[in-house]
């Protein structure tokens, strides 16, 4: 399956965050590469998406829907920093 930017999980994200996410700048924990969520690779699978690092390819987030709760898991991520907005389920 093609990858798309991370631009593909954002109604996602802002489910999840109530604030737009896709301007938040991610950091990986692995190569320690920092992107805006925008330009993240998405993969979407059903039931869920994985979003990758665009630099080593490294899991930051995976997406799940269940029983209509989208369930976030950030296994990847050394940060994530929303662009000054309150987020209000942190």
């Amino acid at each position: 399956m093609d990858a798309l930017d991370g631009n593909a999980v954002a109604g996602r994200l802002f489910a999840v965050f109530d604030a737009e996410m896709t301007t938040a700048t991610t950091t990986c924990a692995n190569c320690g590469a920092r992107s805006l969520v925008g330009e993240l690779r998405a993969q979407l699978r059903a039931p869920g998406a994985v979003v990758r690092c665009r630099n080593c390819e490294n899991v930051l987030m995976v997406l799940v829907e269940r029983r209509g709760i989208t369930c976030v898991g950030m296994p990847g991520l050394a940060a994530l920093e929303p662009t000054g907005q309150d987020i209000a389920a942190a």
